[in-house]
């Protein structure tokens, strides 16, 4: 079979899509939030999207380049991020490295930015007329970084973000929504890799769990609920399905399902 000459035409051809997408959101992340958090928000998705991207060129699993979703309203700007995958994983291995590496390096530009954001950020009292305040849910993650930075508030006392903490605190929000032990979400290709078919029990705890949260405690989830509902107790099995992951493997997704626990939100937006 011959195979296709590279060239710089043949590249943008196939790559126009994904530069036109990432362009539109890079725009409507800085129409509703600014530059700094335009370039913070897109820095942490991208991060996220070619962690996944290259572990699949790694283990030959066909994939797309990032498709990004521009979205001009708030709060984000976006919908974030996806690339899809085509055909089957060769092992568990492969399936726990490109499920595991969206999130990690998703979290080496979050946490940092997070860090400078605060920096940068300002305490001042909450405004008497809070019809139209946004408060935001704070993961404990989040919660530690900032007593660490601001120490602990005085009542009537509130931090105001910076856009690149609230580009933060989003990449935060995007690692613990991808971490959902559920389906073929990133935790969910994590879960299987270490658990095998037996996930299915974690499949069906989380997604209880889940739409628990979105019907007593925020129904801002419902949505997200329903397509768990729809595509989350199902998970494709890789060609080898029998070998086990490494001690070193296992401990990684030991620590990234922690990390879910600390930095997922059960209200991440609160209109008070």
């Amino acid at each position: 079979m011959p195979i296709e000459e590279f060239t710089t035409a043949n590249f943008f051809s196939k790559a126009r899509m994904h530069v036109l997408l990432f362009v539109a959101t890079l725009l409507t992340t800085y129409y509703v939030n600014g530059l700094s958090y335009a370039i913070t928000i897109m820095i942490i998705l991208l991060a996220h999207e070619l962690g996944h991207y290259f572990m699949c060129r790694k283990y030959h699993v066909p994939a797309t380049m990032p498709y990004f979703i521009p979205l001009p309203f708030p709060p984000f700007g976006t919908f974030g991020a996806v690339i899809k995958m085509k055909g089957a994983m060769p092992h568990k291995k492969a399936l726990f490295d490109i499920g595991a590496a969206g999130p990690l390096m998703g979290l080496f530009f979050a946490i940092p930015a997070i860090i400078i954001g605060l920096f940068l950020s300002d305490m001042r009292p909450v405004p008497a007329d809070t019809a139209l305040y946004l408060g935001l849910g704070e993961p404990m993650l989040f919660s530690w970084i900032s007593h660490l930075i601001f120490g602990t508030l005085p009542d009537g006392m509130d931090i105001y973000l910076h856009p690149i903490a609230f580009a933060g605190w989003a990449g935060l929000f995007v690692t613990a929504l991808n971490l959902l032990p559920i389906g073929q979400l990133d935790g969910g290709h994590i879960v299987y890799a270490l658990l095998g078919k037996k996930c299915d029990i974690v499949y069906r705890i989380g997604i209880f769990i889940f739409c628990v949260i979105a019907i007593l405690v925020y129904p801002g989830w419902m949505v997200f609920a329903v397509l768990l509902l729809i595509f989350g107790f199902r998970h494709p099995s890789p060609m080898d399905d029998v070998a086990t992951l490494d001690p070193v493997r296992k401990v990684v997704g030991v620590f990234l399902f922690i990390i879910f626990l600390v930095s997922f939100t059960p209200v991440p937006l609160k209109l008070t």
